[in-house]
């Protein structure tokens, strides 16, 4: 999902496909038409069980009142116990599926202002991924990181700098990064040795995108993969915090991804 008027009815449409559970990590979310379909889903006896950053600037009171109003639903809230600094992933699923990852959060602004991604997935290997990461996070800090996930999956802190690095150092064409936070040192150094051997690499930065404000985070690697998610090329977002993205490979949504990408370089360069 690119555009702005894709994502609330995603979102929604998840909630509404779970019977028996439904499992969430939010970051920020002060979106009604969500909170109603969680009440919604709370109404047919879903259990609902909603993972909140400990932390998240300039939100200590609301996400302390969201906690409050959440479980005075029904829903049970946990804010995250765990080793890491924040919890800034962005995922849901749905009893066995569908899941989604997305960069955004759930708040009016993310649904209608931000340039943002994303996916819903019915793949079972990310969903189960997604579930048992869930739970170990949930039972946090006594529980460990879940061994054997899908390779789909991109879990920060333990698993995004090895499995994106791998990424980049493998492009052969192209590298095309949608991310407004880039300033890792390991990853631009990585960056400029790739562009020298020849390989294109296009990174939009900061600045609107399209018309909208630069939020999400997007890696797109030979015109063959990309990498949608909440994790940004830099230090805190690689090596201190909860992080989630999703490797597709699927090629016309690799292919829709590209062209996305291309028609907003097109526009920026008119700018300029």
């Amino acid at each position: 999902m690119l555009a702005p008027e894709e994502r609330r009815p995603a979102v929604l449409d998840v909630i509404r496909a779970a019977h028996q559970r439904l499992v969430l990590s939010l970051f920020r979310c002060n979106d009604f038409k969500v909170l109603d379909e969680l009440a919604e889903a709370l109404k047919r006896k879903v259990r609902v069980q909603l993972l909140l950053t400990g932390h998240a600037k300039g939100w200590k009171k609301r996400l302390k009142e969201l906690a409050l109003f959440l479980e005075s639903m029904g829903a049970e809230v946990r804010r995250y116990g765990g080793p890491v600094a924040k919890y800034h992933a962005k995922y849901v699923v749905a009893d066995d599926g569908p899941a989604l990852v997305a960069s955004l959060n759930f708040t009016r602004k993310c649904f209608r202002a931000t340039c943002d991604f994303l996916v819903v997935t019915f793949d079972p290997e990310v969903i189960a991924g997604l579930k048992r990461l869930f739970e170990a996070d949930w039972r946090a800090p006594d529980s460990s990181f879940p061994e054997g996930l899908s390779e789909r999956l991109i879990v920060g802190p333990e698993r995004a700098r090895a499995q994106i690095g791998a990424m980049l150092a493998g492009a052969r064409r192209s590298i095309r990064i949608i991310d407004h936070k880039l300033r890792d040192p390991a990853m631009l150094e990585l960056l400029k040795a790739k562009q020298a051997e020849g390989v294109v690499v296009e990174i939009l930065g900061r600045g609107e995108l399209g018309g909208l404000l630069a939020h999400g985070k997007m890696i797109l690697v030979d015109e063959s993969a990309a990498i949608v998610g909440s994790i940004a090329l830099s230090p805190p977002s690689l090596d201190a915090r909860r992080e989630v993205a999703i490797l597709v490979r699927e090629p016309s949504w690799v292919g829709r991804l590209n062209e996305f990408f291309q028609g907003l370089a097109h526009e920026r360069a008119k700018v300029a």
